[in-house]
């Protein structure tokens, strides 16, 4: 149960939609003749950031004018996380602060949406009165309907709704993994859609870049895991559907591609693909206006030597691999019901760093697994030296209800959970300084994205080495007398300082 008492307002929601991105024609609300205003806070993921900017393009679509501002919005649609308990927590702060807005504000309506509705879908709707309708990961066409902008088709004429799979889901699914039986209020029918192409969307990302979610869902075991409830089983978007689409982008300005979904890897498996992700990277690769390609979330056993190749053959995909291995130590993996060991995966990276010149990977991991020794987090501290990882991400352990480790008896306390959380990354932070180190004098191409966040003395930017959001950052302070650097251009710099995660660079 979300403990809604302890929850405190957020300062940190943002807005995602900014002024330049509002388009489309605007429909009356029927009262004063002005437009109806719908106002979007996007938590969590790039894949919550894609449904978002669906659902907006509906929206806009049917007539609705996007805010970039909740004070001025008549309706407000929070799209929420729920992987783990902080993001659980994050997305109730967000809902009750913009409460506010309803209650003493401009707002008439208040929707929620995304995976906590997949969670706590009727706890929701009881214990904050203020949400006026909610709207789950896999009824995003109900958004019309939700927010008054418009009735919601049909389900039958979605264009949402697709029936592959693949054999690994259909067999996890007789076994239970999806079952939602214990959790109050989850609908019975598990999230079955899919966008395509031609869905209307309205990017929320800056406008040279943008994320294409090629597949949603996960059949995984994970006992730590219930994205597969929230999610669904993992169901890929049609070859042809993607590459359109990234035509389309390409064609609007776009420069960079980021694919994602919960295990790009398997891409394409559920309707007989082999090798669907080096197949699709490659006919991207061929779109005359793209610059950069990268995929996230990669699973270490579908890693094949198809896949390297493809990378290492174009200047187009980027050197990067984003590899979550969660842990390290054999017996942990076993009982997260991931496979694999330190030197498995020692053996993997070699491979990888073989194939592709110059490639940067990035990990992430749970510490603090139950049943977690001392021994054990040991062995995954010292494959993270071994490893020598470019990035790393550390996450402690959550308990969720309703994923197999939730029942275990062997909890380690959150006050140790911690102190191995900061011990990883304090490792990793010296790896990083010295790999950062080691850049200086080198050029690299940058993708300048604008001034800083942390000053408006300097510019930022990312290279190759950088996926968007979630790693370091390189801020520019010197280029040529006589050029003005604008945001979205590439351009070629030089590492000229570094410290533990953010370079320095001027433009040459």
């Amino acid at each position: 149960m979300l403990k809604y008492e302890d929850c405190m307002p957020s300062k940190n929601s943002t807005i995602t939609l900014s002024d330049e991105k509002i388009s489309g024609q605007q429909l009356a609300d029927g009262s004063n003749g002005r437009p109806q205003k719908v106002g979007f806070v996007s938590l969590g993921c790039p894949k919550n950031l894609v449904d978002s900017e669906v659902m907006m393009g509906l929206l806009a679509r049917a007539g609705a004018e996007l805010s970039p501002r909740a004070e001025d919005a008549d309706v407000i649609v929070v799209n929420t996380c729920s992987f783990i308990e902080s993001a659980q927590q994050e997305s109730v702060n967000t809902i009750l602060e913009m409460t506010g807005h309803k209650t003493s504000g401009r707002a008439k309506k208040l929707v929620v949406a995304g995976c906590l509705v997949e969670r706590f879908r009727d706890e929701i709707r009881s214990r904050i009165p203020e949400v006026d309708a909610v709207v789950g990961t896999g009824e995003l066409h109900n958004i019309l309907a939700a927010t008054g902008i418009a009735p919601a088709p049909a389900k039958a004429e979605s264009p949402f709704v697709v029936l592959s799979s693949r054999a690994e889901g259909d067999a996890r699914a007789a076994q239970g993994r999806f079952s939602r039986g214990q959790w109050d209020g989850a609908i019975a029918d598990l999230p079955n859609y899919l966008y395509d192409d031609e869905t209307p969307r309205i990017l929320a990302t800056p406008k040279s870049t943008a994320y294409i979610k090629i597949a949603e869902g996960c059949d995984h075991p994970c006992t730590f895991c219930i994205i597969p409830q929230l999610r669904g089983q993992f169901r890929s978007r049609r070859f042809e559907s993607v590459v359109a689409e990234a035509e389309r982008l390409a064609r609007g300005g776009v420069r960079e591609i980021t694919l994602i979904g919960q295990d790009t890897t398997c891409y394409g498996e559920d309707f007989g693909l082999k090798d669907g992700l080096a197949l699709l990277l490659e006919k991207l690769a061929g779109i005359e206006d793209l610059r950069w390609i990268r995929f996230l979330y990669a699973y270490p056993n579908k890693i094949t030597g198809r896949l390297l190749e493809t990378i290492a053959s174009s200047e187009k995909i980027c050197s990067y691999m984003d590899v979550p291995l969660q842990h390290a130590s054999a017996t942990v993996l076993k009982r997260m019901k991931r496979g694999g060991g330190s030197d498995v995966f020692l053996k993997s990276i070699a491979k990888m760093r073989r194939a592709i010149p110059e490639l940067t990977l990035r990990t992430s991991f749970i510490v603090g697994f139950p049943g977690e020794t001392e021994k054990e987090f040991e062995e995954l501290c010292e494959f993270a030296r071994e490893a020598q990882f470019d990035w790393m991400g550390t996450f402690a352990y959550s308990d969720q209800k309703g994923a197999d480790a939730y029942g275990s008896d062997k909890k380690v306390s959150p006050r140790e959970i911690e102190r191995r959380r900061k011990h990883l990354m304090a490792i990793q932070r010296q790896i990083s300084k010295k790999k950062k180190k080691s850049l200086v004098g080198q050029e690299f191409d940058l993708l300048l994205e604008g001034t800083s966040e942390e000053t408006d003395l300097l510019l930022e930017g990312r290279t190759p080495m950088h996926a968007p959001e979630i790693d370091g950052k390189v801020f520019v302070n010197d280029f040529p007398e006589d050029a003005e650097p604008q945001p979205g251009e590439f351009y070629r710099c030089q590492i000229t300082e570094a410290h533990d995660y953010d370079l320095v660079a001027r433009i040459v």
